[in-house]
């Protein structure tokens, strides 16, 4: 009989440490002896380091060490490129990290690094990206490995004959992921070891980064990430931080933290590369898709090739029998892109989505029904059965919830005092994946268990959903649980991205309590004091799964009003429903969805990342002029989901929901304010000087 903790709301197990301030992040762990680092950016584009003085820098009091290029521990070559700090005069892009500032305390490691002076011999740089770069060509791949173009039917001759036709092209600026935690890293060596207490989205990746650059077997490297002040993203694969503070305490022979500044972390730790998308749609009068191509341009840096797969999205979400998709990249002087909040499917959606209900104007459809209209019984890429597919049921209840029977479809038609009242929808979906992983579950004599996996919790409540996990797979009440994750010395597993966590560990949880239960039920006598312990791997049954189309599915309402005077926006309501499996916990599955939402609200109206093209650089680097939203800004929000039993997912049924949210939700905003104003916008963000003095605002 099962203990039915799984899908009882629970706090989180970590709050009552994190609300009295005593969990321990990155480079808070006490340690004696202890230096602090300082990163030093380069003030060029591209070019070559001449000369790097970095004496005046040593005579700051208090300054241990300044490394660079001319002095630093040797790493291997044979890593990414992006790792490979400190190793070579060669500067990439402006704000890559030269060198480092080491001393006593941090202040004097700031001040030391105001004093290193650099001389470049700079060249020729190109920072902007346009649809007609010379440089646009075509990858071998997308993020993480899809084919950069697909092809079915024949679109050219299909939308010249659609009786309705939108042929439209969208923008997205740059991202930058802010999580409150930076980048941060406390390292140091023990007799040949290296230990770090690392800001990181998966120990494992980590662990494995930091042995080949240095050279070792794994089991010398620990990596500790125990409490993770956020990623989206960001921090998924090793990054500087790590690698610098690494460097640095074998230099000095001291623990060194480092955690990097908040302008720090715009660029050099990747960024969401902007996006110019043109999506082009044909049907018949009654809106049936005929045609849909989508053509996406996004960049990345000289160094390192990163590719956004934002047409991916595309492929497999609407019916239609003649489909194109395309991705061109090109290689600019900039920092490499990488991923943040659904990569790909984020932006693509804001496309694909805004032509959908540019396309349910033109053929004077709701866009609910258009939607439903163009529902696929398989998917249209792969043509592979779905597991499950609840769009509809999505947008049917979500419709439902929002009073959407009510809505005059006429733009400018609602009007409050000086507000204009619009509302808007959108479609949304996600690739509920999972990935290998490893667990072991231990009884004890006394009655308790311990269940260890190197999992990460990033602030999403995954620590608590596995412990629920864990509870009924072993038939047990939950306080006689106790689980360790956060460690690469506990069985290894996957990162903490790609919605893909709770899916890929509990599935290792799972599989080890099973086990454990099993042995139990034919253990006699005592236990052992030191318990009786199995362990589990994941990795032959995920390779045996069949060819199935994966997904989670949501929809999002949005109602806003645009003030006819000034040409201000303000969500005043943002509803989502989504379909996203068994859903373990529902206060932490919640916050969840609604965060997602919330990212989507500010990529819609506040963020933008402003290129000043001479440097390729940000402008707005920092939370004073990168803008987000406020409290005020968030004036209601609500998440739901229906229910959703799928036993060809993983043995918890759970899709992942940590980007779900994001996906449609800009989109949905962007057809509000078209609703309430008559003005569509296509390039993000919806600042109230692309309103102004155009249809109904003044």
């Amino acid at each position: 009989m099962s203990a039915g903790a799984v899908g009882r709301a629970h706090t989180r197990l970590e709050g009552p440490e994190k609300v009295s301030g005593t969990a321990r992040y990155a480079v808070e762990y006490p340690l004696d002896d202890v230096t602090y680092g300082w990163a030093v950016p380069t003030a060029a584009v591209r070019g070559r380091i001449t000369r790097l003085d970095s004496e005046p820098a040593l005579a700051v009091p208090g300054v241990v060490a300044v490394l660079h290029h001319g002095n630093a521990p040797r790493l291997s070559p044979d890593v990414d490129p992006e790792l490979y700090l400190l190793q070579e005069p060669a500067v990439h892009y402006r704000g890559q990290f030269v060198a480092l500032v080491v001393a006593e305390s941090i202040e004097a490691a700031r001040e030391g690094a105001r004093h290193v002076r650099i001389d470049y011999d700079t060249e020729p740089h190109s920072t902007v990206l346009t649809a007609d770069h010379p440089g646009l060509y075509r990858p071998e791949k997308v993020n993480p490995g899809y084919p950069t173009d697909t092809a079915e039917g024949d679109f050219d001759a299909a939308f010249a004959a659609s009786e309705v036709r939108v042929d439209v092209t969208y923008r997205t600026p740059a991202y930058h992921n802010n999580p409150m935690e930076p980048h941060a890293t406390t390292a140091q060596w023990r007799d040949g070891r290296l230990l770090v207490h690392d800001s990181n989205q998966g120990s494992t990746a980590v662990q494995a980064a930091l042995a080949e650059l240095f050279g070792l077997p794994r089991d010398a490297v620990r990596v500790v990430s125990e409490h993770v002040g956020g990623g989206f993203g960001s921090k998924g694969y090793p990054k500087a931080a790590v690698v610098l503070a690494a460097l640095a305490a074998r230099q000095v022979g001291r623990p060194v933290r480092l955690a990097l500044t908040r302008q720090q972390i715009f660029g050099p730790v990747g960024y969401r590369t902007p996006t110019i998308q043109r999506v082009r749609l044909g049907a018949d009068a009654d809106g049936r898709i005929a045609a849909v191509c989508h053509d996406a341009i996004s960049q990345t840096s000289r160094l390192t090739e990163f590719a956004e797969q934002t047409a991916v999205y595309t492929r497999s979400m609407y019916a239609a029998p003649h489909r194109r998709t395309t991705h061109r990249l090109v290689r600019l002087d900039v920092p490499t892109p990488f991923w943040m909040r659904a990569p790909g499917e984020c932006p693509g959606a804001y496309a694909l989505e805004s032509a959908m209900d540019e396309l349910a104007a033109a053929c004077g459809i709701d866009p609910v029904e258009l939607r439903i209209r163009n529902e696929p019984d398989i998917d249209p890429d792969q043509g592979h059965p779905f597991t499950s597919r609840n769009l509809v049921a999505c947008l049917t209840e979500g419709a439902r919830r929002f009073g959407w029977a009510d809505r005059n479809p006429r733009p400018c038609a609602r009007r409050e005092g000086r507000w204009m009242i619009g509302t808007g929808v959108a479609g949304s979906s996600y690739p509920a994946r999972a990935r290998a992983s490893a667990a072991t579950a231990t009884a004890f004599p006394d009655g308790g268990y311990l269940v260890r996996i190197n999992a990460t919790d990033i602030g999403t409540g995954a620590r608590t959903a596995l412990w629920q996990v864990a509870a009924d797979a072993l038939d047990t009440p939950p306080e006689r649980v106790r689980i360790l994750i956060g460690d690469s010395d506990l069985p290894p597993a996957g990162v903490a991205g790609g919605s893909m966590g709770t899916s890929s560990w509990s599935w290792a949880v799972m599989r080890a309590c099973q086990e454990l239960r099993d042995q139990l039920s034919h253990h006699s006598g005592a236990l052992p004091a030191e318990g009786l312990t199995v362990e589990a791997h994941t990795a032959d049954e995920i390779r045996a799964q069949r060819p199935m189309a994966r997904y989670a599915y949501g929809a999002q309402f949005a109602e806003v009003r645009v003030d006819a005077d000034t040409g201000e926006v303000r969500v005043s309501r943002l509803l989502g429903v989504f379909a996203v499996g068994r859903v373990v916990n529902p206060t932490t599955a919640r916050s969840q969805l609604i965060g997602g939402m919330t990212m989507g609200m500010s990529m819609a109206l506040h963020e933008e990342g402003v290129l000043d093209e001479r440097y390729g650089d940000w402008v707005n680097h920092d939370l004073a002029t990168y803008h987000i939203p406020a409290c005020a800004d968030v004036e209601r929000v609500e998440a739901y989901w229906v229910p959703e039993e799928d036993p060809d997912l993983n043995p918890a049924g759970v899709k992942g929901l940590g980007e779900i949210g994001i996906v449609g939700t800009a989109a949905a905003i962007a057809s509000a304010v078209r609703h309430a104003t008559g003005v569509r916008v296509r390039d993000l963000p919806i600042r109230l000087d692309k309103l102004i003095g155009v249809s109904g605002v003044a």
